[in-house]
């Protein structure tokens, strides 16, 4: 590798904290952090067993400064709980992929108020508490960066994902918003911005097969995304290369986006 390229995206001095990491796009990304060498990686989620089962496969691939921790990001009183044991196992913390959140399909008429409430708390509260948390922490050491994962639903709306595409926007005027107030302070928050990357859950709530065919035919690319294609994207905005840039977007989403007619 070019010596160049090495010192410009250098993670050795990253302290990683993915939350949400049990999943399919944010365990992806923890596992190619690790792989890019961070100094360490924290897997976050809600049930334990699902983060151990990331750490195990980074440890299998020779990296061992790992932990799996259960969170609940709805809970500050969690972020506040894994912020201390990451410190006492690691001693710092300068990077924060908030991952973490839910989904649901309901028609407009018939969203409960806990069916709403449960996404929201989960993809914008869980968003704004690891933010204030962990970017509490930051602030203080004047440096850091955090990425929070956007969506293609934030806008425009995706059809049938109602909460979940109003929590999306939220958590992009969040960061944008944090972005202006730390800008001076050494802190910078951006996005990244999936397009479709579907899971099995997804598969079976939200993918019909006129849904597929209107996806695809939008995607220049004609493919849905891959979780791995995340990775190149998280290294981008966790490393140095990245220090000029925040309250952006980073989008990939196979020109989704840029689709018109």
């Amino acid at each position: 590798m070019n010596p160049y390229i090495n010192q410009l995206f250098d993670l050795s001095n990253k302290h990683v904290v993915v939350t949400g990491a049990g999943g399919h796009l944010c365990g992806a990304m923890a596992v190619g952090l690790a792989q890019a060498g961070v100094a360490s990686i924290t897997v976050c989620d809600l049930r334990l067993e699902k983060s151990q089962a990331v750490v195990e496969q980074i440890r299998h691939l020779g990296f061992n400064n790992a932990l799996a921790v259960q969170m609940d990001v709805t809970k500050k009183q969690s972020h506040l709980k894994v912020l201390n044991q990451v410190l006492g196992h690691f001693g710092n913390c300068n990077v924060l992929i908030n991952g973490a959140g839910i989904n649901g399909p309901t028609p407009f008429f018939d969203i409960q108020e806990e069916e709403w409430n449960a996404i929201m708390d989960s993809q914008l509260k869980g968003t704004m508490f690891g933010c204030q948390v962990f970017g509490k922490h930051m602030v203080a050491q004047n440096q850091g960066s955090i990425i929070n994962i956007s969506s293609a639903s934030a806008d425009p709306p995706l059809s049938r994902a109602f909460a979940y595409s109003a929590a999306k926007a939220g958590v992009v005027n969040l960061t944008k918003n944090l972005a202006r107030e730390w800008g001076t302070q050494g802190v910078r928050v951006n996005t990244i911005r999936p397009g479709f990357f579907p899971t099995e859950w997804n598969r079976k709530n939200f993918i019909t097969a006129e849904r597929e065919a209107a996806i695809l035919g939008h995607t220049p690319m004609r493919r849905y995304g891959e979780p791995n294609e995340l990775v190149g994207a998280a290294i981008y905005l966790a490393s140095d290369a990245s220090s000029f840039i925040t309250g952006t977007e980073l989008t990939v989403d196979g020109g989704f986006a840029c689709q018109t007619i």
